[in-house]
């Protein structure tokens, strides 16, 4: 556990083209940040557990919170371990019976588990090195002056016949007088 570099859950972001989630990761007593995709279960679990909804029945990550208090074992924390092929590696944490247990697990459901024993969620140092982003230092600089933006590619003849029945149409609308094309009403 030393060395490590203890974090909380600062949102769940949803990204709109795609079934996937975030975890944002913020690093305690620092304005640095860990991404984790997540698949959208996996989100929903954490979230249900940050908003303590409480369920008619568990669910899975529940049950596991349920599971280690049957066995007397108490969850300590959660850790990243490792970043590998872009993929994060996680272990569950628990103490039974006087001796620490290391559970693998993913990433997303240690969190969920985490969240819901309210346990602290450590990071290997090496994994915020490699993947952890500070805003400042790590946002590109605004270039000084005007954007310059390139000219766009000429259209093929194709592509411009195909744009050309817009062009027709749009040419055609009368903006001065929107009334002008509209049917007469029907008389009362």
């Amino acid at each position: 556990m030393s060395g490590m570099v203890e974090v909380v859950i600062d949102s769940i972001r949803v990204h709109l083209m795609a079934p996937q989630r975030v975890v944002v990761l913020k690093q305690v007593n620092a304005e640095r940040y860990l991404t984790i995709w997540v698949g959208p279960y996996e989100a929903e679990a954490i979230t249900v557990a940050l908003q303590e909804v409480e369920m008619v029945r568990p669910l899975t990550h529940d049950l596991l919170k349920n599971v280690f208090k049957a066995f007397n074992a108490r969850i300590v924390r959660v850790e990243i371990v490792k970043l590998q092929d872009d993929i994060y590696y996680g272990n569950i944490v628990a103490e039974a019976d006087g001796r620490e247990i290391h559970i693998d697990s993913r990433s997303s459901d240690a969190i969920a588990i985490a969240a819901r024993a309210h346990a602290p969620i450590l990071v290997h140092p090496s994994v915020m090195e490699s993947a952890g982003v500070v805003p400042d230092q790590d946002m590109p600089e605004a270039p000084s002056g005007p954007a310059r933006k390139e000219a766009p590619p000429p259209l093929s003849d194709e592509a411009s016949d195909r744009l050309s029945v817009f062009k027709d149409f749009i040419e055609k609308l009368d903006i001065d007088d929107p009334d002008k094309d509209k049917p007469d009403s029907p008389s009362a």
